[in-house]
Formats: C-alpha cells, structure tokens, sequence
C-alpha cells in the first residue's frame, strides 16, 4: 500500500443482530476491539478469538457491487466497522498497519458468509464480495478512530 487511505464511515452493532450504529469516532481497545461494539462484549458470530478487533471494507469494492451486480449496499449493511477509501486492504493481511491512532495487524480476508445473505435478503451478495469482503484485523495498541482519518502501513 503506498497511498494514505482515509476512513469514510464507522459502524457498530451494540449487540449481536442488532442493526449496525454510524459514529464519527470510536474508541479502539488493544485485545478487546471497538467500545460500543457486540465483539468488544464478546458476541456475535464470530467472537472467539482475539482476531476479531475490527474488520474494514473499502468503499472502492462497495462501489464495484453496485456497478458488477447492481447491488447497492446501504451504508453499513455489509456489518464492517470501518470503511476506507483509497487503502488497498487484502494487501495489509500479515501487516502492521494504522487508523486513526490506533494501530492493526491484519489477520485474514473478511470473507462475506451466509449470514451476511441471510440477513440482507438480497441473492447474490454473498458471491459478489468474494475476495472484496474487507479484512479483520487485531488491534494491537490503542487509540481514537474518527471519520476523515488516515489508514496507513507502518
């Protein structure tokens, strides 16, 4: 990644199935994940582990479903926390990385799964993120995440 990328919107589900919350910023916690979020209390589907600290899209892949498969998904629908414009993120797997002040390590893809489908109600969706789905990502030390903030490696 060579560019700076910047943070567009932030989303969070106070618990698990609850719709996702836009905020301007969020408290990101080492080893625990986003203040606010269903995964920082340990819930969700996939809350085991401590991989699940934050996961992020780019708005440039939500923006190819719309133009690829004429799926337009609403801000927040694909239940990423983050999502960034101009950051490159299936290349920051096994990478340090920031946002905001806090500081990643990318884990694994964001593969989109059956749940995401389900719930949305929408055929196709779950085939037209494949490989575009985001990352999920550890966070490794702490710090504030705010709408218009960089993501950059380290």
């Amino acid at each position: 990644m060579t560019d700076r990328g910047t943070v567009e919107r932030i989303h969070t589900a106070p618990e698990s199935g609850a719709p996702v919350e836009p905020a301007d910023s969020v408290e990101a916690v080492a080893g625990r994940g986003l203040r606010g979020d269903r995964y920082f209390r340990d819930e969700g589907t996939f809350s085991v582990g401590d991989d699940r600290g934050i996961t992020l899209i780019e708005a440039e892949a939500l923006d190819a479903v719309r133009t690829d498969y004429g799926i337009d998904l609403e801000a927040g629908a694909h239940r990423r926390n983050v999502t960034t414009r101009g950051a490159p993120l299936n290349h920051l797997v096994g990478e340090r990385f920031r946002v905001g002040d806090a500081r990643c390590e990318g884990v694994e893809l964001c593969e989109p799964c059956a749940y995401l489908e389900d719930r949305l109600d929408v055929e196709g969706v779950r085939a037209s993120l494949v490989h575009r789905g985001g990352l999920r990502a550890r966070i490794v030390a702490g710090g504030t995440i705010a709408v218009g903030d960089g993501v950059e490696p380290l």
